[in-house]
């Protein structure tokens, strides 16, 4: 049995599996059969198989963070010869920092000097400055940059699919803007969210699989569903996912994307509604926000990641969706691609509780 997202089982399987199990489903694992055309089993057993062999890389229920936590994109200048240090310092040693990624621009332009780029989340009511600060002081960084989202246009992954796309396939309609803000649950709507987000293991892969995270959280079944049904409606739950590992090659060899791309748009103030729409119904598109860059960066403020198996096919998405602004009559006064290199990502940890550990444990240079 092939392991590979390529074999056309685990493609259709994927294809499904990766972002269109939305919110929180009582049997997922079911859910993704019955829209995949597969029987459970068939789903079951491939699921356990690519996520052993690491073609998937994790499987989770994820949580519209950035309603639970405080959040930015972080843009971070650091001397070259501590690059690869600070990068590993985020991704082993701080659990609230997600995406660590490397970027580079085809040439010297403005903010390619800040070659480090995190996600960051910290509790409602933390500091994230107080964060970046710490931060700065265990890795060497010189600056940062928090760009963080005032809306969300897109946020997916589907990479499997994704391959199938053709530059300028869109939406009917433009995206609508998700808007960021945080809401307030009490400590046990906590503990059956942390239940609930927590990565499966190769055994978890199975119906009836939320019964074990109750006995968890410390309640029943049913009692955990309503919870978690409820968080679902007050748009706190994300989508349930398997992620596939896009980075490295698989043990076959197989990559999924080669190349990850952060576009960056400007577009007149007042206009950034209408821009992200138009920007976010492309469906090559994995995300797309409305981030202010300021003049670290030449004051964008659409941003959108796209992934790719060849460079210039994702040059011909991003021109697709230039060539649609200007056809909406949305002027764009400036754009910019950074290229991602050296990545990892593992999902940012939002405990109020575990947050104030951490920054016991790394107290900040007064």
């Amino acid at each position: 049995m092939s392991t590979e997202h390529t074999d056309p089982i685990n493609a259709q399987i994927l294809a499904v599996s990766e972002d269109k199990i939305q919110g929180f489903v009582r049997e997922p694992f079911g859910e993704i059969a019955a829209r995949s055309g597969l029987p459970v089993e068939t789903v079951l057993t491939r699921i356990r198989a690519m996520l052993a062999a690491g073609t998937i890389r994790r499987v989770r229920q994820t949580l519209v963070a950035s309603n639970l936590a405080e959040g930015a994109l972080v843009a971070w200048r650091v001397p070259e010869e501590k690059l690869n240090g600070a990068f590993d310092f985020m991704f082993q040693r701080d659990p609230f920092s997600g995406h660590v990624v490397i970027r580079s621009t085809d040439q010297q332009t403005t903010g390619s000097e800040f070659r480090l780029w995190t996600t960051l989340k910290v509790p409602v009511g933390a500091s994230m400055d107080e964060h970046c600060r710490v931060l700065m002081q265990h890795t060497g960084c010189e600056a940062y940059k928090l760009m963080p989202a005032r809306g969300i246009f897109a946020l997916g992954v589907g990479h499997v699919r994704r391959k199938t796309i053709e530059p300028g396939d869109r939406a009917e309609e433009p995206a609508a803007m998700i808007k960021v803000g945080a809401v307030q649950l009490s400590e046990l709507e906590w503990e059956i969210l942390l239940a609930l987000k927590r990565e499966l293991s190769v055994d978890e892969i199975r119906l009836g699989l939320w019964e074990t995270r109750a006995a968890e959280a410390g309640v029943d079944l049913e009692t955990f569903c309503a919870i978690a049904e409820d968080l679902n409606r007050r748009q706190v739950i994300g989508r349930f996912s398997t992620f596939l590992e896009h980075v490295k090659p698989s043990a076959g060899g197989q990559r999924v994307t080669r190349f990850n791309a952060l576009f960056h748009w400007r577009v007149p103030p007042g206009r950034e509604i209408e821009a992200g729409g138009e920007a976010g119904r492309h469906h090559i598109l994995t995300h797309c926000y409305w981030r202010e860059g300021g003049p670290d960066f030449n004051h964008v403020n659409i941003m959108a990641v796209c992934h790719g198996t060849e460079k210039e096919r994702v040059f011909e998405h991003k021109r697709a969706i230039d060539e649609h602004l200007a056809a909406c009559g949305i002027p764009v006064s400036y754009t910019n691609v950074f290229w991602g290199g050296r990545s990892e990502i593992k999902p940012s940890e939002i405990s109020p509780k575990l947050h104030r550990e951490w920054l016991s444990q790394m107290p900040l240079a007064r």
